[in-house]
């Protein structure tokens, strides 16, 4: 009995010396088209069974997945055909959300039906996401002198829009992005928007969009072109914005910031250094923050050490991405959609 309580110990003594793993670094990717088709997809979800909801031009929208294969549809309203540039899943269901003059927000499951209709000439909505599965938020340009923001609390059947009195107000010019569903990020009750053109900030609440704030960022500002295109939260404390200008995408000053204080403050990080303009960026799943992945017509860019240094893994260009898990993500843009496969 002492010989084996001896090896026993030697054995716990052994395995608690050992080093942990060390992470992954990506330093490639795989990419293996899904759909290519004359549409242009600037709007992905994934459920947390591994689903690919998107929605595009055309009336287009459609899911993905191992085991149904491509499931591509199409909507037309009266004689409009809808441009879906926002679709979220709630766990449940899938909805699109078009921009443009009428906005049409459709429940995609079990079948098309419109539950919100918006009709204004600047209505322009922008990015789309839940909190749970009773609750959701989509938000969009200006109509008055504030963010569009409409919300759900009943599984997305009824939407209504939230008064300017209970909104920040916004600065003449300032606007958001269409460009890839990613202008929302919620962590828990937790809610982020950001806006660009003349302005670029954060609108946040902490209580799923009873009340509001809103912060400053260093972001590049001041033009229509200019701002952030994309929001992501790793946690409730940290997180990134990317943008710049997509009209001058080599320009990689002020175009990327993190936060560690819940948006309050940001700090530009890798200013100066690539990436240029992006319209997406994700953080990797289960990488203690350190991984990010951006996106963008100009090609696909990683950081494995919190965005201090970055390397471009590919020149393929793409509007919008989300993760499956931390090495395999769904990314769409013009005229299709790809699964990465991230690997060291």
């Amino acid at each position: 009995m002492k010989y084996l309580a001896s090896i026993f110990f030697i054995l716990i003594l052994f395995s608690c010396h050992q080093k942990s793993p060390e992470p992954v670094n990506f330093n490639e990717v795989e990419i293996a088209i899904i759909l290519d088709d004359s549409i242009s997809i600037r709007a992905i979800d994934v459920t947390e069974e591994g689903e690919l909801w998107f929605a595009a031009n055309n009336g287009a929208y459609g899911s993905y997945s191992e085991e149904k294969g491509l499931i591509k549809e199409t909507i037309i309203y009266d004689t409009i055909t809808p441009y879906f540039r926002a679709v979220s899943t709630n766990g449940k269901d899938a909805f699109a959300l078009s921009i443009a003059n009428p906005a049409l927000l459709y429940k995609l499951t079990p079948k098309p039906t419109l539950v919100y209709k918006e009709e204004h000439e600047k209505v322009f909505y922008d990015a789309m996401k839940f909190w749970n599965e009773k609750e959701g938020i989509a938000m969009g340009d200006p109509t008055d002198d504030c963010l569009s923001v409409i919300i759900t609390r009943d599984g997305g059947n009824s939407w209504s829009k939230i008064s300017c009195d209970k909104l920040p107000k916004v600065e003449e010019g300032e606007a958001a992005f269409a460009a890839s569903n990613t202008n929302i990020e919620i962590v828990g009750d937790h809610t982020w928007i950001v806006s660009g053109g003349k302005r670029s900030r954060v609108f946040y609440s902490s209580d799923k969009g009873n009340s509001w704030e809103v912060y400053e960022t260093p972001i590049v500002q001041g033009e229509g072109t200019q701002g952030i295109y994309s929001v992501d939260f790793y946690d409730e404390n940290n997180g990134v914005v990317i943008g710049g200008d997509y009209t001058k995408p080599e320009i990689n000053l002020a175009n990327k910031a993190v936060t560690t204080d819940g948006g309050k403050t940001w700090n530009l990080m890798s200013d100066g250094s690539i990436p240029g303009y992006k319209s997406c960026i994700q953080y990797v799943p289960n990488s203690d923050r350190k991984k990010m992945v951006a996106i963008g017509f100009t090609g696909i860019s990683v950081t494995n050490d919190g965005g201090n240094t970055w390397k471009e893994l590919s020149k393929e260009g793409f509007y919008t991405l989300k993760f499956v898990n931390d090495s395999v993500a769904y990314a769409a843009g013009n005229r299709r959609i790809a699964k990465l496969i991230f690997r060291e």
